[in-house]
């Protein structure tokens, strides 16, 4: 078969979507020794992501036709039709009209259907007009957690039979040993203590930050813990309001942001961490958690979307509106070393069920189906 996986979105934005696309292809060409990949670039992007073992089962071409503009389906379908390809694989989950004898999409979450108040205008347009389309048009639909196929199945009205969960992984440098003068390095770099209150993720709406320092503010008013929370991510849309309740807590000496890490430094900070917290009111699948699990982080999720999927039976879930029992729990788990090893060893053993491999061998039974 020839296969087409469009490849275009790392070269505009590198988000949790870029990533699955830059981690599913090597495994794909370490799985997959028969079929022939055809891998859409942008037309600007200087990088190839042609994995190095490919041996010439997997070619790059490249496309004018951008990202997220309002005529995409109908540019990529004139685009790609010389291909004559046997599957479309659009990880980014708008099709074009054609270009494929069979479309399969990838969706990671419906967040833009259940929060569209925490959109900007143009991307509540984009998102919201095409999806439903989008799900109905498809041949067949991989999401990423349960949770997922269940919001899709329920909210979007699709087939069952058409929406399979395919689990993503971590990447594998967050399974790398390390040692404690580079952990010490990084820590000394961006003057943090040990055992600090770790966040990762796009500052926005979603995440739910303005309950998380409320919770943070009743746990220094309540406990001796002293330590500081960290604040990993970019600025998203309508982030002003974080920011705005650092200030009215009189935070602001305690709560730290950092826009961006790479993933080395990220690792460093996951193994030093006293707790990762991912507070969210959603995730389509929840990366940071399964990425601390793999580095000995101890984690508390809320209990919504796919975060309870992702820490597993033995994680612990709390309801994301409950400031109060957050705030206890971040002071049970900086302070009770024998749960702290339990949560350490649970999650472990967790994120050990989640690797590259098997995503692609799904993948393929996929693209073959």
């Amino acid at each position: 078969m020839r296969i087409g996986i469009d490849c275009r979105l790392p070269t505009y934005q590198m988000g949790g979507i870029s990533q699955y696309v830059l981690h599913l292809l090597p495994s794909l060409a370490a799985v997959d020794r028969h079929n022939e990949y055809v891998l859409f670039h942008s037309r600007k992007e200087q990088r190839s992501f042609i994995p190095p073992q490919a041996s010439g089962r997997f070619i790059r071409r490249n496309l004018w036709t951008p990202c997220h503009h309002r005529w995409e389906p109908w540019a990529l379908t004139v685009e790609l039709a010389r291909y004559k390809l046997d599957v479309m694989h659009s990880p980014d989950f708008i099709p074009p009209f054609g270009g494929g004898r069979r479309r399969i999409i990838t969706i990671h979450d419906l967040n833009f259907v259940f929060y569209p108040d925490f959109l900007t205008a143009e991307s509540r347009r984009y998102y919201l007009d095409q999806v439903r389309w989008a799900t109905e048009v498809a041949d067949h639909i991989s999401v990423d957690s349960h949770a997922t196929r269940r919001d899709v199945i329920e909210i979007l009205e699709t087939p069952e039979e058409k929406v399979t969960t395919i689990h993503l992984a971590a990447n594998p440098l967050y399974e790398h040993p390390f040692s404690e003068m580079a952990v010490d390095e990084t820590l000394q770099k961006y003057n943090l203590p040990r055992g600090f209150i770790l966040f990762v993720g796009t500052l926005e709406p979603r995440k739910n930050l303005p309950m998380l320092l409320r919770a943070y503010a009743r746990l220094r008013q309540h406990s001796a813990i002293d330590l500081p929370l960290l604040l990993v991510g970019r600025k998203g849309w309508i982030s002003d309001k974080i920011f705005t309740t650092i200030a009215e807590l009189d935070l602001e000496e305690y709560v730290r942001h950092l826009p961006g890490l790479i993933d080395e430094e990220l690792a460093h900070l996951y193994h030093a961490a006293g707790v990762l917290v991912t507070p969210s009111k959603y995730e389509g699948f929840g990366l940071p958690a399964l990425e601390a699990q793999h580095c000995d982080c101890p984690v508390i999720v809320s209990n919504r979307g796919s975060l309870p999927e992702i820490v597993g039976e033995n994680g612990l879930k709390l309801d994301p509106d409950d400031i109060e029992l957050w705030a206890e729990s971040l002071a049970l788990v900086l302070s009770d070393a024998e749960l702290r090893e339990a949560m350490i060893n649970n999650g472990r053993t967790q994120a050990k069920r989640f690797n590259w491999q098997k995503t692609a061998l799904e993948t393929v039974a996929l693209y073959e189906g």
